[in-house]
């Protein structure tokens, strides 16, 4: 008999609605693998390369691309970012709930290929909300923060598309209080 096959669960939402800390705490049950996503943006202070993201070269990121490297990948605020492929099959083949962090482009790639999981949406309460919760992180400039809060109202918006006749997020929840929050997204993992 064969091991039970695992499940994919993607995370995706707005800069600052929530959706690393969500994950950040699901990384902390041990049926849980985390896919280390690849990124053009600069480290930020206290990261580490390989553990919050793999630190690329805008080359090597996309020879990486070329090669078919990335189960998805997508530009954001003018950064590549992408998710390797083989982590995902190796952590399924173990029964084990592999759990993405994604933008909103990446979902709709996964979509179109038909790739099955659990595909939850964090939004903030309301987008002034969300503009002081960049402002109090504090590493952001001024001009950076009205990019990623357009960018969070075309996100929101389009958390409600559907592609081929699939809604693109299976459940959309508000972030308002987060302990509530990441109880409700273990509440759909584990029943």
């Amino acid at each position: 008999m064969s091991e039970p096959r695992g499940r994919l669960v993607v995370i995706s939402g707005p800069s600052g609605a929530g959706k690393t800390s969500v994950c950040r705490a699901l990384k902390q049950h041990p049926d849980v693998e985390f896919s280390v996503s690849a990124t053009t943006r600069t480290m930020r202070q206290g990261e580490v390369d390989g553990v919050d993201y793999h630190f690329l070269s805008r080359e090597d990121f996309q020879r990486r691309l070329g090669e078919n490297q990335f189960l998805e990948w997508a530009s954001y605020n003018g950064n590549l970012y992408g998710t390797p492929r083989w982590p995902m099959d190796a952590a399924l083949a173990r029964g084990k709930v592999f759990l993405l962090e994604i933008e909103v482009k990446g979902t709709r790639q996964l979509r179109e290929r038909g790739v099955s999981g659990l595909y939850v949406f964090i939004a903030p309460p309301d987008i002034g909300e969300l503009r002081r919760r960049l402002e109090r992180r504090g590493s952001n400039e001024a001009a950076e923060i009205d990019a990623r809060v357009a960018i969070a109202v075309q996100e929101i918006a389009a958390a409600q598309e559907s592609v081929g006749g699939k809604p693109l997020y299976d459940v959309t929840l508000v972030n308002d209080d987060l302990a509530a929050t990441i109880a409700r997204v273990e509440a759909l993992l584990w029943p």
